[in-house]
């Protein structure tokens, strides 16, 4: 029952952040292209008013047109939209799914004892540290003298970050140190938008409200901040999904993978930025596709070196039974596991052989299973399995 309970947690925390998630980066894209569309004003009576930038648009049957004022309008309208809930709800339901499968179920996803044999206790420490630890180095670099020259400042912020996912593949599984580099940025994104930039639209609206010219350095600093969350944005949508790729997490230069992937999400958003305001190169998205491309091609599973040890199927068949049934089976008796993950079993010999492709790639070329090797799956044992799928592949 408790499995019941912790999956139907995990559906509907997991749905409620997908849904925030959306809503929160659909606004911040929304306003980056409003910003990069604006035009001046037409009306020679809007320019008087102030308004530095009008866009018309038509969606959904209707038309709209948007304006943004050089300063702040003469009077503060009585209802003002603010766009804060999205991140923090996306936050809240995010540390709360990382809470309930990576701190819960460390022995399962978090802790991979051929990575760093440590204890659950200690592992949820450090992952909590690194996630706090993320923004407090984050934040003293936004307020340092390095931060005066963007250059420089996204040169050190990539060093960080690069720094940031060689270690966390030094402490924890793969798959669990993809989420928490993006567990890292995700907090640093909401962090900027409440303790930065709401607190500078607030005294922005404040001023404003009192027919004083606010202070522009509130302003300045929510603006370096929000550009940050633009190019963390795609990095972490790719951490998020990350959990169905153990081609990727499962490498053994996981870390490099990490960064290569991270460093191309950046990449494609800086060149759609710039698009957006009509100034677009393209080299920044043809250097990601590059990189994407190389590692793809980098990581490619390849034929192991060596002849294989012949295995017969009963081989096999006793291995799966040993180490992988407890979960993929139509009844698991793994505790965390009410169903078979992804609905793989191999209770008959009919599925194991359907699933020779999976059973090899993921137990012999990336290693990621049995998940945690919560079964203690030997290196003899994966030999078997290496042998049996060379055979099959020879028999073809």
């Amino acid at each position: 029952m408790e499995g019941y309970i912790v999956d139907w947690l995990n559906l509907l925390v997991r749905w409620l952040h997908v849904i925030t998630g959306v809503a929160w980066i659909g606004a911040s894209f929304y306003f980056i292209w409003l910003d990069g569309h604006l035009e001046s004003p037409q009306d020679p009576a809007d320019d008087e008013k102030g308004v530095g930038g009008e866009v018309w648009s038509v969606h959904g049957g209707g038309f709209y047109h948007a304006q943004k004022y050089k300063v702040s309008p003469a009077k503060i309208p009585e209802r003002l939209h603010w766009f804060k809930w999205e991140a923090y709800t996306t936050w809240m339901s995010g540390i709360f799914l990382t809470a309930l499968v990576y701190w819960y179920g460390a022995e399962v996803y978090l802790i991979d004892p051929a990575v760093a044999d440590v204890s659950a206790p200690k592992a949820v420490s450090i992952a909590i540290a690194f996630i706090v630890g993320g923004w407090l180095v984050y934040d003293l670099l936004c307020k340092s003298p390095l931060a005066r020259d963007s250059r420089v400042f996204a040169g050190v912020l990539f060093a960080l970050t690069g720094l940031l996912a060689w270690g966390l593949c030094q402490v924890f599984s793969g798959r669990g140190a993809y989420i928490h580099f993006g567990a890292v940025l995700g907090t640093i994104m909401v962090a900027n938008v409440f303790f930065v930039i709401i607190p500078g639209q607030k005294r922005m609206v404040a001023a404003a409200a009192i027919g004083e010219a606010p202070d522009p350095g509130p302003g300045i600093r929510a603006k370096q901040r929000s550009v940050h969350n633009t190019y963390f944005t795609l990095p972490v949508l790719f951490v998020m999904t990350s959990n169905h790729y153990a081609m990727a997490y499962g490498h053994a230069y996981n870390w490099l993978i990490l960064i290569g992937i991270s460093l191309a999400g950046a990449l494609i958003r800086i060149y759609f930025v710039a698009r957006h305001k009509g100034n677009a190169s393209f080299l920044p998205a043809g250097i990601a596709i590059v990189i994407l491309a190389a590692i793809a091609l980098a990581i490619t599973p390849r034929a192991r070196e060596g002849a294989a040890v012949a295995a017969s199927f009963d081989q096999v068949r006793n291995v799966i039974n040993a180490r992988c049934t407890s979960c993929h089976s139509a009844a698991p008796v793994h505790p965390a596991f009410p169903a078979a993950p992804l609905g793989v079993m191999f209770d008959t010999d009919g599925q194991i052989v359907a699933e020779a492709e999976r059973i090899y790639q993921q137990t012999v070329m990336t290693r990621v299973m049995p998940i945690g090797n919560l079964t203690a799956m030997t290196d003899e044992e994966r030999q078997i399995i290496d042998g049996w799928y060379q055979g099959l592949q020879g028999a073809q």
